[in-house]
């Protein structure tokens, strides 16, 4: 006789996080709290900034370059004498959006082939896993740079490229849920009493590995971030004149002693941001999954 606790799906991801919020699991610890509202902060500034802020982060003020202090600049101008808190308020969205798109299509098509190859098994498991380590065995940085480099600067290659180098590490975990998930009896009923393979991959296995999913692909989105601002660094991101915090990092340093709020500022905010999505993708794996057993 099968254990009744088998013979049953898992909760979903929805439902594990109204539990984990409801029983109070997240943000239970003052580095996984301060990671979500700075989080929540620099979205807000990303989608709101830009129309609080009243400043065009293009126009130049010739008769202020490099002051650290103008009126009407509460953090001064750059070299160019453009205003440096409108700068860094509009360059949050480039980066933000990049980092998050970049994120959902390596979840999207990492989840699609380990889903794909967890549940068939055999021969397509093999091949399909056999790309996945195939793109694993490339070096993350270079992968990105040369499909990012291929496909020419600008925010949609980053989007792709980044997405691309991705995708394995996230198909790989997948693959081994889905399997897993594939050996429960709810799954082989389904299959037993007729149901479609695709239906059996969206409506039964794909909503229970969503959640112990849910943690790495926040991860993944500081991964995603890092390189987002690292390739704007070398030229190959966002390009000027529109800001970007990589981009305002690499046009700084060459004053780095006369004004080091110039790169200061940028690279702070990155880094918050991405040391931020570590701590909560952690603090949400131990709230989905507090026993460890993904």
């Amino acid at each position: 006789m099968s254990d009744p606790a088998v013979a049953l799906p898992v909760r979903t991801a929805t439902a594990r996080l109204r539990t984990a919020v409801r029983h109070r699991r997240l943000a239970r610890s003052w580095p996984a709290l301060l990671s979500w509202l700075a989080l929540a902060l620099l979205v807000l500034i990303a989608v709101l900034g830009p129309l609080v802020v009243s400043a065009d982060p293009l126009r130049q003020t010739p008769a202020a370059l490099l002051s650290p202090g103008a009126p009407g600049h509460p953090l001064g101008t750059d070299d160019l004498g453009r205003d440096e808190l409108a700068r860094l308020v509009h360059g949050a969205r480039p980066l933000l959006l990049v980092s998050f798109a970049a994120t959902a299509l390596a979840a999207a098509v990492g989840t699609a082939v380990g889903l794909v190859a967890g549940y068939a098994g055999g021969a397509v498991e093999q091949v399909l896993m056999r790309l996945v380590d195939l793109a694993l065995a490339f070096p993350s940085v270079l992968l990105v740079i040369l499909l990012v480099a291929a496909a020419g600067p600008g925010g949609g290659s980053l989007v792709v490229g980044i997405g691309a180098s991705l995708a394995p590490g996230l198909a790989r975990l997948a693959r081994t849920l889905a399997a897993r998930e594939s050996a429960r009896d709810y799954v082989v009923a389904a299959r037993l009493g007729g149901t479609g393979v695709p239906r059996i991959l969206v409506r039964e296995i794909l909503p229970n590995i969503a959640g112990p999913l849910l943690a790495p692909v926040v991860m993944t989105l500081s991964v995603a971030a890092g390189f987002a601002a690292g390739l704007s660094y070398l030229g190959l991101g966002i390009q000027p004149p529109r800001p970007d915090w990589g981009y305002m990092v690499q046009a700084g340093q060459e004053f780095l002693y006369s004004a080091p709020r110039l790169v200061i500022l940028p690279a702070a905010l990155t880094l918050v941001f991405v040391v931020a999505c570590n701590f909560a993708g952690d603090d949400l794996r131990d709230a989905l999954d507090p026993r460890g057993t993904v």
